[in-house]
């Protein structure tokens, strides 16, 4: 028996609820090949300042929740996204045009870095700070910090592993995350969206909106309560100038993680490659303190 289509119209997620776009809007995602695949919100600058409180409000219990619990967490954001595969394999095969072959091997690649970052939650302390050396009665030390919020122009090619990749060091270390999904691929960060619902992510901690990275971008790059800014998702969006983002973060003196540039062009780093430390690095403050030792 014939059944008609159930046309799904996707909200954002914010505050760990799923509230429809301020704007009203929505716009059509198509398959690679050119097909509609569902509807999703349109956000707007309104959306962006909503997460943004959203995300200062859950900074402090993240911030403060241990580096164990926190790696607890992210390992079950693995479990909950490996239960959902079979889902991220469609999408990421239709939005992206890989076979079905390829898509499984990027979701494969997806659950291993999250719980490649889960791993590191309590071992940033110990190679990120130092006991420092100093001429006098004291212990010296510098410790690695949560940097508070963090605004991520989610990559516009690589929907899920690329997503992922950006996303995980960040709240790795404590920090909390306003996140500008892909534009034209926006289903797997929609479904990841439910992930995080499901699993043990408090609400606020990360926060995704859908919509065209330039209309929304320089309200993100600019805002004041946000403290830093990883601009990798302005490779291949329209309209945005990366260093005009960089300089509208320059009003409160944002953290800016520039995107990769080659040959005169900002391109998608190789999300398959080990990623290293330098996404850690980039969200944490070095606090020092001095301590007197006793006689």
């Amino acid at each position: 028996m014939s059944r008609l289509d159930v046309r799904k119209t996707y909200k954002l997620y914010i505050g760990g609820k799923f509230p429809r776009s301020e704007s009203g809007r929505s716009y059509e995602v198509v398959s690679a090949s050119g097909q509609f695949l569902a509807n999703a919100s349109m956000g707007s600058r309104k959306d962006v300042r909503d997460a943004v409180v959203a995300a200062r409000g859950a900074f402090p219990g993240w911030a403060g929740a241990t580096a164990f619990n926190r790696g607890q967490v992210l390992y079950r954001v693995a479990e909950v996204l490996e239960g959902r595969r079979a889902q991220f394999v469609d999408e990421i095969s239709a939005g992206e045009g890989l076979t079905s072959r390829a898509a499984s091997a990027v979701v494969d690649a997806a659950v291993d870095r999250v719980v490649w970052y889960a791993g590191w939650t309590d071992k940033i302390a110990q190679v990120l700070g130092n006991l420092n050396p100093v001429a006098g009665p004291y212990f010296n030390v510098s410790a690695p910090e949560p940097t508070g919020v963090v605004g991520v122009l989610a990559p516009q090619a690589s929907s899920l592993l690329g997503l992922v990749s950006v996303v995980a060091p960040v709240i790795a270390t404590g920090n909390t995350a306003v996140v500008v999904t892909s534009a034209d691929r926006p289903l797997p960060a929609i479904t990841f969206g439910e992930v995080l619902a499901t699993s043990d992510v408090p609400g606020g901690v990360v926060n995704l909106i859908t919509a065209r990275t330039a209309e929304v971008a320089s309200w993100l790059a600019s805002h004041r309560d946000v403290n830093a800014i990883d601009l990798t998702g302005v490779a291949g969006a329209e309209g945005v100038d990366w260093a005009a983002l960089e300089a509208d973060a320059a009003g409160n003196l944002k953290r800016v993680l520039r995107p990769a540039v080659q040959d005169g062009d900002t391109v998608e780093p190789d999300w398959t490659a080990d990623p290293g430390l330098s996404r850690i690095r980039a969200f944490v403050e070095t606090k020092t303190v001095w301590h007197p030792k006793g006689l």
